[in-house]
């Protein structure tokens, strides 16, 4: 998937209204998660990425690997984003949704094993809620 398809893909899941909102979601998202991870691992995770892409979870990220939870996560892609935390959590998910069916199937779940999955805050299982249902599905309405 090139950079076009992916955020198109994006825009249309998301129902942005424009690239430049799409943008700022997947940067945010894959900024974020780039900070929460090691660079090596980040490093991979982009590999499978468009080019243009690849670049928010590794160049884009002064400090890899810094301990946050799940809350701080969402907060921080909010922030980026300039939208309430409960659309960021959805936009996360969504994003590491057709991430997940880009990236190989080991990278995926070297992400899972680098997150802690508790039943508080700090559970991370939360971020791959749309993976785990299934992938996203277009509403039929």
């Amino acid at each position: 998937m090139n950079f076009d398809e992916f955020t198109g893909e994006v825009q249309h899941r998301l129902e942005l209204p424009g690239t430049g909102e799409t943008v700022r979601a997947i940067r945010a998202t894959l900024m974020t998660l780039g900070q929460r991870i090691p660079a090596d691992n980040a490093e991979d995770l982009a590999a499978s990425l468009p080019l243009e892409i690849k670049w928010y979870p590794t160049g884009a990220v002064q400090e890899h690997g810094q301990r946050f939870d799940w809350s701080e996560f969402v907060g921080r892609v909010a922030e980026i984003e300039g939208i309430k935390r409960q659309e960021a959590a959805y936009h996360a998910q969504v994003i590491v949704d057709l991430m997940a069916s880009e990236i190989p199937a080991s990278d995926l779940q070297q992400l899972r094993d680098m997150l802690p999955q508790a039943e508080d805050d700090e559970n991370w299982g939360k971020l791959f809620g749309v993976v785990d249902a299934g992938g996203w599905q277009e509403s039929t309405e």
